[in-house]
């Protein structure tokens, strides 16, 4: 009888036992392995459980994407015009919605002279159907065709009075601690901080007063006014042309309403706001 703890035969047991290991190891670790053991997932039969950003992709495919509805002076229920208020005046009707989107000739040059550089655009939605209809300023969009086509959502008229008068507080504490440190600047900083706070002050009122807001529109009351801003702080923003490309969109009963408009309309064109 063969002793197994002759140390000859002691080191071909082990060496045996050491190739049965190593032959195993790939089959435990396979995919295809289906014992709870194996360290990887058990493989699914093909077909049995669909790819989830498959899925979701035809779902997108299959969800009816809005009607955009674009303007243009060439097609029926687009108009245009320059009015004395020194404004552009876009409008666009598609079934029983009309919007009319009225820009400032000098917008562009204005921007830098805001406290923050913010594109305004006032707009005017009317409703003349029998039922009703909900207009609200969410989901209403910029695009800058010229500065690599950047999308600017509509800034939320409270949240960025909060933090316009955030900064103004921002601003008053470093003022005192600047005099406090340099008491020689006083009159000069004190005098930069009232200007800045006499800004904060009226654009608040503005927003508060002649924004945009969410409106229930029907016979009693078929039109909802107001103006709706972006950032234009942006690090493809800047450098303005001497004609600029914009591309604005207003979602609003189910479609979209696309309103493509330069500023000037004409190169070089110049149009002032009349005196009264």
């Amino acid at each position: 009888m063969w002793r197994l703890w002759n140390p000859a035969w002691r080191r071909r047991g082990l060496r045996f036992v050491c190739a049965v290991v190593v032959c195993c190891l790939p089959l435990l670790g396979s995919p295809l392995c289906g014992s709870p053991l194996c360290g990887s997932p058990v493989r699914e039969a093909p077909g049995k459980a669909p790819d989830k950003d498959k899925a979701k992709d035809a779902k997108d495919k299959d969800t009816p994407q809005p009607l955009t509805v674009r303007w243009s002076e060439q097609q029926p229920g687009c108009t245009f015009s320059r009015s004395d208020d020194g404004k552009y005046r876009y409008g666009l009707w598609s079934g029983d919605v009309g919007i009319v989107l009225a820009v400032d000739a000098r917008e562009v040059q204005v921007i830098r002279h805001r406290i923050e550089p913010i594109f305004g655009v006032l707009l005017t939605v009317r409703y003349r159907g029998a039922d009703s209809l909900d207009a609200s300023p969410e989901g209403i969009t910029l695009q800058f065709m010229k500065h690599f086509k950047v999308v600017q959502t509509a800034l939320d008229p409270d949240g960025y009075t909060q933090k316009i008068q955030a900064d103004a507080d921002a601003l008053d504490d470093e003022t005192r601690r600047a005099v406090a440190r340099h008491p020689e600047q006083k009159q000069v900083r004190e005098a930069r901080l009232q200007d800045y706070q006499k800004s904060v002050s009226e654009l608040i009122e503005f927003l508060a007063r002649s924004s945009l807001r969410t409106a229930h529109l029907q016979r009693a009351n078929p039109e909802v006014s107001g103006w709706v801003f972006f950032n234009a702080k942006s690090k493809w923003l800047g450098g303005w042309k001497a004609q600029e490309e914009f591309v604005l969109r207003v979602p609003l009963d189910g479609k979209i309403f696309e309103f493509p408009f330069k500023l000037p309309p004409e190169a070089g064109e110049l149009l002032l706001q009349k005196r009264e």
